[in-house]
């Protein structure tokens, strides 16, 4: 019994099944159930693992657009209109960054109308100065996690 990168070896074995039993993990992690246990806690409690929930495809549920906004906004509102925007329900991903744009937004849609609804709302507010929206053609790798690096 081993508990070296046990946190990071568990965390994979989540990535891999995050319905595993706490049985399996034990079994397939070479540890009691009682350890698997306690480090799950402590991991949750410390918030690595802030949840578990399952991975859905939007495209098979009709959601075939997703689109990338770019927004410069007006200075002291950057934080009320990232916020607000993250409270939008297609939204997935919104992103303070640097560089030429103060917000990036990854939004998913069931077609170009409701997307083109939902950029039509966010040019009425005043504290957006400007926006830029590329249509995603191909989507190559997304919503991925990775696997933590453990030393063997």
């Amino acid at each position: 019994m081993t508990y070296e990168n046990l946190d990071a070896r568990l965390i994979n074995a989540l990535l891999a099944d995050g319905r595993a039993s706490l049985r399996s993990l034990g079994e397939d992690l070479d540890v009691s159930v009682t350890t698997v246990s306690n480090h799950l806690s402590d991991l949750e409690e410390q918030g690595v693992i802030t949840g578990y929930v399952p991975v859905i495809d939007y495209d098979a549920l009709g959601y075939d657009v997703t689109a990338v906004l770019q927004l410069k906004v007006e200075g002291d509102s950057l934080p009320d209109v990232a916020h607000r925007l993250g409270e939008q329900p297609r939204m997935i991903s919104v992103y303070e960054v640097t560089g030429d744009h103060d917000v990036i937004a990854v939004g998913k849609f069931e077609d170009t109308d409701e997307m083109n609804d939902r950029i039509k709302d966010l040019l009425t507010d005043p504290a957006i100065k400007e926006t830029n929206t590329s249509v995603v053609l191909n989507p190559v790798k997304e919503n991925e996690q990775f696997e933590l690096d453990v030393e063997e």
